[in-house]
């Protein structure tokens, strides 16, 4: 793995432990290029999939904490490759809120296929696969 691939992958582990944290606003935003392109496809909770833009991806954050209290990321497999990288993911999160038959406090759990493109050090692209556990 040359240098810039080692890089990539550092930089998608410190954003998966942002996001973990609960990162919002300026310091998430740091993460991506201005121009980011953020596509998660048809999913369990997004039917239509979903395109977004940096604003779009900072308010989807505000709008996750309001309904997660925690969520975490377990890499399970990652490959990097010049200016991609390719992440297979364990995420788990914890509603704030009851959703569907889950009550406030219970655990959704999914697994992410996540691929990133980066130049100089940001996020220029993004395509999430999420694969929802039944709930």
């Amino acid at each position: 793995m040359t240098a810039t691939e080692t890089d990539n992958l550092a930089l998608v582990r410190r954003y998966l432990a942002a996001v973990a944290s609960g990162t919002t606003g300026g310091a998430l935003a740091a993460f991506y290029a201005p121009e980011v392109v953020q596509e998660e496809f048809p999913n369990r909770l997004m039917a239509n999939g979903a395109r977004r833009d940096l604003p779009a991806i900072l308010d989807a954050a505000v709008r996750g904490q309001a309904v997660m209290t925690a969520q975490t990321f377990e890499l399970l497999n990652a490959v990097a490759q010049g200016d991609q990288v390719a992440a297979e993911i364990q995420w788990t999160g914890t509603l704030a809120i009851p959703f569907g038959a889950l009550p406030a406090g219970g655990q959704m759990r999914a697994r992410f296929a996540q691929f990133f493109e980066l130049r100089a050090g940001r996020i220029v692209a993004q395509r999430n696969y999420d694969c929802f556990d039944p709930w």
